[in-house]
């Protein structure tokens, strides 16, 4: 199939660590796979398996881009593109001029989020072949909406490249990543990943850090993300919090990891104290990662982990629980083990990126075929 990916995205994140897994194993399958990306597009240095000319850069400023737009439709004439895939709400109109001026084409797009969509939306996405949701959480999102028929929805759930995981456990120190942060093998490391912002919980975790720092003086923390706001708010505040309470030998900010598997490998425990998760893939990166979780009740989290079997879930906001479900598991190293291998098991099963790769990948054919 003859594919094109449009990605208008200005830093990583989970979707665009999908993208780029999706887009390099339909290449590797032996599909003619382009993508669009905006300028100084992080994406492009993790598309390594399409050839540079295939990767092509467009303004995509935002859903009303007209020039952009134009372009796309020239390009998906130009190269008979069989499927145009978006992946954000402000590509999604460009996607769809772009298809609607080419009758071959057929518009895909991928939902990686709860948040509504917008009139702009309804009317332009009239023509929509599919819409893939990445949870049953984004999917009964998107039939409250009743834009789509419910049989043009179809959830397809993030898949995890487990063999680069496996490729880091096999050939890297396993201590190495915590000698550069000054930690020794005798200590406790429980880590988060994640943009910095106030969804994402990590003051949340803070708080529980404060609180654990005295029965656990073996233990640190660390925090992995960047911070994406035009002024670094949310650092500049998570510095004060850890000033606050005193943490600043036992709470490590890393910034922005190009590779966190290295980090997850270190980690005794993981934790996601998000507010809202559309999918959490980061909890799946832990769990094939081979390490304990314990994960707030989003929609997401709830979808990847069955508490008490693969992971801990506590409720939301909720400072004590959190802290007791962290300090439970680092009481105890052996149930901290029986989470990580079930855990790891159950990730294997459900969320490999073979399955998420093929299930995609009949989408398409399906959606030419009804053309």
């Amino acid at each position: 199939m003859r594919i094109l990916h449009i990605s208008s995205a200005r830093a990583l994140g989970g979707g665009e660590r999908h993208l780029a897994d999706l887009v390099n194993a339909l290449a590797g399958r032996g599909h003619q796979v382009h993508v669009a990306l905006a300028p100084r597009s992080p994406l492009r240095e993790e598309l390594n398996e399409i050839p540079a000319r295939n990767i092509l850069t467009l303004p995509l400023r935002n859903a009303l881009d007209v020039q952009s737009a134009h372009e796309l439709s020239r390009l998906v004439r130009r190269l008979d593109i069989d499927v145009v895939h978006a992946h954000m709400a402000r590509d999604y109109p460009l996607a769809s001029y772009a298809t609607r001026r080419a009758a071959r084409a057929r518009l895909i797009i991928t939902r990686h989020v709860l948040f509504p969509l917008n009139r702009l939306h309804s009317w332009t996405l009239s023509h929509v072949a599919r819409v893939i949701a990445v949870s049953e959480a984004v999917a009964r999102a998107l039939q409250s909406q009743r834009i789509f028929p419910a049989d043009k929805i179809t959830v397809v759930p993030n898949g995890i490249d487990v063999r680069r995981f496996d490729k880091v456990a096999r050939t890297t120190d396993p201590q190495a990543f915590r000698r550069s942060l000054g930690i020794g093998p005798e200590r406790l490391l429980v880590g988060t990943i994640g943009e910095l912002n106030r969804l994402k919980g990590q003051e949340e975790l803070l708080r529980a850090a404060s609180l654990l720092a005295g029965g656990f003086p073996e233990a640190d923390f660390v925090i992995a993300g960047a911070d994406v706001s035009r002024t670094g708010e949310h650092r500049a505040r998570l510095l004060k919090m850890i000033s606050e309470f005193k943490l600043e030998k036992r709470v490590h900010l890393t910034g922005w990891l190009t590779d966190v598997a290295p980090l997850l490998h270190a980690l005794d425990l993981f934790v996601s104290a998000s507010r809202t998760e559309s999918f959490g893939l980061s909890i799946v990166e832990a769990l094939v990662s081979g390490v304990a979780v314990v994960a707030t009740a989003t929609e997401g989290a709830r979808e990847i982990l069955s508490d008490g079997e693969t992971g801990l879930i506590v409720p939301i906001n909720d400072t004590e629980q959190l802290t007791a479900a962290i300090a439970r598991l680092l009481e105890d190293k052996g149930e901290r083990e029986r989470l990580a291998k079930s855990g790891r098991a159950s990730a294997l099963e459900r969320f490999s990126l073979e399955r998420m790769v093929l299930a995609t990948e009949l989408i398409y054919r399906e959606a030419i075929a009804s053309r």
